[in-house]
């Protein structure tokens, strides 16, 4: 049987904390709240949480400073709630490692959709349906990525990456050479449609870049710009 997902909800709105519980625990989810920050914060080190729900303006310590620290040592799913729809916000967001963004008010049924969408997609057994079972594990001159075992290693040392992070690598890693465009890549890696915001992708592969960048150079190089098109991923070996 498969386990339970725990979600902590972060929200100072009594109302919508069990608005969104309500609709979680219909669907079978493990719920647990927090209405201020510093204590969203420590639950979210020592809860074992499988995703969090996490509002942005919060007494204490906002969620921004919340998903930042967080990405500093864990990978869990964060999606952001919050009435600051802005496309500056949004990729603010996703600059400091939220894996989604649900501007307020929002239907319940969205968030829940949203939800598992992202549960499905971090999860280390359920991808997009390759038809090839070799391609559990993709193998580069620098780069390793065991899709078993949702780890990335370059050079020998594993990287930390968000789900989404991860997601993206493994999509375009599976088909090397092949362009994707930015609208492929929203569609197919985020599951969800962001009314045309292209910068959601490059805002990963940015942080993608700069994590791989951080042990190999030609690690980094292998994610290429195609301009006017989108993004490709290369497979041998990086001419200097």
């Amino acid at each position: 049987m498969e386990e339970t997902k725990k979600i902590l909800i972060v929200d100072d709105e009594d109302r919508i904390r069990q608005l969104l519980k309500l609709y979680l625990e219909r669907e079978g989810f493990i719920i647990e709240e927090a209405d201020e920050g510093l204590t969203a914060y420590n639950k979210i080190l020592n809860g074992n949480y499988d995703l969090v729900l996490l509002d942005i303006m919060l007494p204490g310590m906002d969620g921004w400073e919340i998903c930042q620290k967080v990405r500093e040592t864990m990978t869990l799913p964060i999606v952001l709630l919050t009435a600051k729809g802005e496309e500056e916000n949004r990729i603010h967001g996703f600059e400091l490692g939220a894996d989604d963004y649900v501007v307020k008010p929002f239907s319940p049924r969205e968030v829940v959709m949203r939800v598992k969408a992202l549960l499905k997609r971090s999860s280390a057994t359920a991808y997009l349906e390759t038809g090839n079972q070799s391609a559990n594990v993709l193998i580069f001159p620098d780069i390793i990525i065991d899709h078993d075992a949702h780890a990335v290693q370059v050079n020998g040392q594993e990287v930390s990456l968000t789900p989404k992070e991860y997601d993206l690598l493994y999509y375009i890693a599976r088909k090397p050479d092949k362009v994707f465009s930015r609208e492929e890549l929203l569609k197919e890696v985020w599951n969800y449609d962001f009314f045309g915001d292209l910068r959601t992708v490059d805002t990963h592969v940015k942080r993608l870049r700069e994590k791989l960048g951080k042990i190999s150079p030609d690690a980094e190089q292998r994610i290429a710009t195609v301009w006017g098109v989108g993004y490709k991923f290369k497979p041998g070996k990086i001419e200097s």
